[in-house]
């Protein structure tokens, strides 16, 4: 259950997911030098919009992917506020693929599995990207790049996976139903 897990705060600070009972989370590892980086104000905006009733954010800086979130905790964080005024607790910078991936996220993508791009501009250029670097990258549920989002309702269920291309208005309409 998502309750067992701990992620560590951008300060150092653990936080553990059982603090986080009955509210509905939004866990999203982003980057700031990424093309959806934009996605920052849409998400704040949910945050702002949604956090009274019972909504957290988990952002979750990482640099696996084309090493797109180079700075340190403190840059990062720097950036986001400056740049995006997000008001939602970020973590430490971590890894969300590979062997030292976060256990949150080896529990996340044993609960939903990648399962495809919806059309998007990008679509295609993604697709054969991932199939440049892996055959078999469709079949693997590791997280294929920067903003994908987790959505998990208040009893601590992963309801929800959306790739980066994702529409936000899709994800807001799953966060809204579970409130």
């Amino acid at each position: 259950m998502i309750y067992d897990y701990e992620v560590t705060k951008g300060n150092g600070e653990k936080l553990n997911l059982a603090d986080y009972k009955g509210k509905v989370i939004l866990v999203v590892n982003t980057a700031t030098g990424c093309g959806f980086t934009p996605q920052y104000e849409p998400i704040e905006q949910l945050y702002k919009d949604y956090h009274d009733k019972g909504l957290e954010v988990l952002d979750i800086p990482c640099n696996q992917f084309g090493g797109q979130a180079p700075g340190t905790d403190e840059e990062i964080h720097e950036f986001c506020t400056l740049h995006y005024n997000t008001t939602f607790p970020q973590m430490k910078k971590a890894d969300v693929n590979g062997a030292d991936e976060l256990p949150l996220y080896t529990y996340l993508k044993s609960q939903k599995g990648f399962e495809g791009f919806e059309e998007h501009p990008y679509k295609a250029l993604l697709e054969k990207m991932f199939a440049e670097a892996d055959p078999d990258w469709d079949k693997k549920s590791d997280i294929k790049w920067n903003f994908t989002k987790f959505v998990v309702d208040r009893e601590g269920n992963v309801v929800a996976r959306f790739e980066p291309i994702a529409d936000m208005s899709k994800v807001e309409e799953c966060i809204r139903a579970l409130l």
